[in-house]
């Protein structure tokens, strides 16, 4: 059975600092494509000397961003990374199994993603096994829907699971994990506002709650020590500001 090529497509900015991991995790792709959206370091300098097609794109949202990158790889079988993420040595292995194989049997194939916090990868809790859709025949699925924060590919036809992780290196420092959750709440709570969904007084305590008891409590996320608990805390108000912005645009009110 003949190999199927394989594009790997990343969306970045101002990522000068992490893009040479991704993309050399990424070597084994037949291209890369990086869309920047007006990075003002040397990202796209970088990615360049990788070997990298950058194309600069004004950002339209992340699902919007990466569905271009899709569109613009040559080949049908498409890799989408970010560029704080890496290719685990395991993980190439079994992807380059399946290409080899044909793809065979699959319209899509999911992974594990394993983040990197403060110096060590959370294992447990909410943070573990993060399952995600990155490898695809963009003919059957790709970044669909109108959600732009949180965005997922979905296919048409049978996923597979490849063994080994997607590592993944989210913040630099807690003030940039805090700064990004609250961008991200309120990308979602106007979105959430959009389709005419309500923030409940319940949804508003009780929500915060219940992630807290599910990752930390009943997924296990103490055995990750005192980063389990940091990454648990700062979630639970990611969750409260969520809903506390989306009680705001009910009332009219700019959050």
């Amino acid at each position: 059975m003949s190999r199927p090529p394989l594009s790997a497509c990343i969306i970045a900015f101002n990522e000068a600092d992490r893009i040479d991991d991704c993309l050399a995790s990424l070597a084994f792709c037949d291209e890369i494509v990086v869309v920047d959206s007006g990075s003002t370091d040397d990202t796209r300098e970088r990615a360049a000397a990788h070997g990298a097609r950058v194309i600069q794109r004004p950002f339209a949202g992340y699902r919007s961003q990466k569905a271009f990158a899709v569109a613009q790889a040559r080949h049908d079988w498409v890799l989408c990374l970010d560029a704080d993420e890496r290719v685990s040595a395991r993980l190439r292995t079994s992807i380059e199994a399946a290409q080899a194989a044909g793809f065979e049997g699959a319209a899509g194939y999911r992974c594990n993603r394993l983040s990197e916090y403060f110096g060590a990868y959370l294992r447990h809790g909410n943070a573990y096994p993060d399952r995600v859709l990155r490898l695809f025949d963009r003919r059957r699925g790709g970044w669909r829907g109108e959600r732009e924060i949180h965005e997922a590919v979905s296919v048409d036809g049978p996923v597979r699971t490849l063994a080994g992780d997607l590592e993944h290196h989210p913040y630099r420092s807690l003030s940039e994990q805090i700064a990004k959750q609250e961008r991200y709440a309120q990308m979602m709570a106007e979105h959430l506002h959009a389709r005419g969904e309500r923030a409940t007084l319940g949804r508003i305590l009780l929500n915060p709650w219940w992630r807290f008891v599910r990752g930390y409590l009943l997924r296990g996320g103490f055995l990750d020590g005192w980063r389990g608990l940091v990454y648990a805390l700062v979630r639970v108000e990611y969750v409260r500001r969520k809903f506390l912005k989306l009680w705001l645009l009910e009332r009219g009110y700019r959050p």
